[in-house]
């Protein structure tokens, strides 16, 4: 008799939790039905999981279906509705004309663990992000960025990096370290005061774990989000997230010891770098109740400078090879007209852009095809807003759908293939369309914009000049969806390159 309750005892709890189990899931879809009704159109999401699922299988595939649901689009992260904005009208009319309630930076617990909400990237829309950003633009001005001295680094930088390249001349080899390095080195010169050479192995390791981090994040935010948002104590417990944050602290590490040794050295008359600069900050700024100058801010400001000035250029140009070697027809139009203007040893500048349509053009399509952010940087409404007629709860995360707008076959004369004739009016000058928005829009645009174009159009300009690339007889060509992560890179590869020569 005994075992006869037992048995009904757990038939019952058996019965009692699947029907718990298919009440909560006809909650779940109930709930989410009522939500779409209320919001843009978007493909059907899963319960609990909502649309992660899709876009985990195909990233570059999920994205570009996005546009076919209109001008926005609703996707689900987890059991929280999202908006994508599909046009580069409905971005102008959220991220500019209404954006001190589109500017706002979700708390994602396992970046917020990292940060702990210091410095400018991950920074929420407030008073701390308005001081700290508003004093790296002041910093970065001071310091060079839109100046000569920037132009000048890039070019010296430049004279490094050629000859870099062609230490393996006519053999395949990875170039990213080398232009990982070289981009790193500009942005390293106006925040540490110093570039370091190519083959300082602890700056190696930390461009190697910052490209890892940087990878890494996007499948994080993908898979862990959730987890975290429930169960924040998993930080306290093994598994890969434990490797980001170790990352994390050795970059801070790097930068706490360079803040150590320029405490020392401090001329408060001539300020070097933009930690001078912001320890001057911190001793102005003292006595103000106010302020948000510290060392954890600093740390984490020299961080989102380091981390924004380095991959992202870097990767912009490892895509540029890709695609030039793609195009030989392209390369060669390229550096016929450099020559043309430059010969092979004047050094390009930013002037000479109005003297090389074609080659600006092509750094242009390089950044357009490249779409190395293809969804934007995640923006979320601070306060309830309207938009199109639907109203926004405040909270709500906002994407700019960047490859729907940078592929728009209504503002791209070759929207689907690379091509720099998009960038070039019929009297073979350039232009730049209205829907050309890499760098995002608004208050919260990216940072260094101004720096990233005097890079980009300096160090392409300067390798076309000097090194023709090739792929290796038999490799196989890269994904071109690439990896997407935080930063859409492509995937691992070798180069050929062959030098131009010199002919003074």
């Amino acid at each position: 008799m005994w075992m006869s309750l037992m048995k009904l005892d757990l038939a019952s709890v058996g019965l009692a939790v699947s029907l718990g189990f298919i009440f909560v899931v006809l909650f779940e879809i109930f709930r989410i039905k009522s939500y779409r009704g209320k919001t843009p159109p978007g493909p059907t999401p899963l319960p609990f999981v909502g649309t992660i699922p899709h876009f985990l299988l195909n990233p570059m595939e999920f994205i570009r279906s996005l546009s076919q649901y209109g001008e926005m689009t609703t996707l689900y992260l987890g059991r929280k509705p999202a908006i994508f904005l599909n046009t580069v009208e409905l971005a102008k009319e959220a991220m500019v004309q209404n954006a001190s309630s589109f500017s706002g930076r979700p708390p994602i617990p396992l970046l917020m663990w990292v940060t702990e909400g210091y410095g400018i990237v991950m920074a929420t829309y407030g008073h701390s992000w308005k001081q700290q950003r508003r004093f790296a633009l002041h910093s970065l001005r001071n310091f060079g960025l839109g100046k000569k001295s920037v132009e000048e680094r890039v070019i010296e930088e430049s004279s490094y990096l050629v000859p870099e390249m062609l230490k393996s001349e006519g053999k395949p080899f990875d170039p990213q370290h080398a232009i990982q390095n070289a981009v790193s080195n500009i942005i390293c010169s106006i925040v540490f005061g110093d570039r370091f050479d190519y083959d300082n192995k602890r700056f190696a390791y930390l461009l190697e774990i910052v490209r890892e981090n940087i990878i890494q994040s996007g499948a994080f935010l993908d898979r862990y989000k959730q987890v975290f948002n429930l169960l924040p104590i998993i930080k306290h417990f093994p598994g890969p997230h434990q490797k980001m944050y170790q990352n994390a602290e050795e970059l801070k590490a790097f930068i706490r010891d360079a803040v150590k040794t320029h405490r020392e050295t401090l001329d408060p008359d001539s300020p070097r770098d933009f930690i001078d600069a912001y320890l001057l900050e911190i001793e102005k700024q003292n006595s103000n109740e106010d302020s948000t100058f510290h060392e954890d801010n600093m740390v984490m400001s020299v961080s989102d400078l380091f981390l924004a000035g380095t991959d992202t250029t870097a990767t912009t140009i490892r895509w540029s090879l890709i695609f030039l070697t793609q195009n030989p027809h392209v390369q060669e139009r390229c550096h016929e007209e450099i020559v043309r203007v430059l010969g092979y040893d004047r050094m390009p500048s930013m002037d000479d852009r109005d003297k090389l349509p074609y080659t600006h053009a092509t750094v242009h399509e390089i950044q357009r095809c490249g779409n190395i952010v293809p969804s934007g940087v995640f923006h979320e409404t601070t306060q309830p807003a309207k938009l199109r007629g639907y109203d926004i709860p405040k909270g709500t995360a906002v994407f700019t759908n960047l490859t729907a707008i940078l592929t728009n076959k209504e503002h791209w004369k070759y929207p689907d293939t690379f091509n720099p004739e998009n960038f070039l009016d019929d009297n073979g000058h350039f232009f730049k369309p209205e829907s050309f928005l890499p760098f995002s829009l608004g208050p919260r645009v990216c940072l260094g914009e101004s720096l990233a174009k005097t890079e980009l159009f300096l160090f392409i300009t300067s390798l076309l000049q000097r090194i023709h690339f090739s792929w290796p007889p038999g490799a196989k060509w890269p994904d071109m969806n690439g990896i997407v992560s935080v930063v859409r890179s492509p995937e691992a590869y070798d180069i050929i390159c062959h030098s131009r020569g010199s002919k003074k």
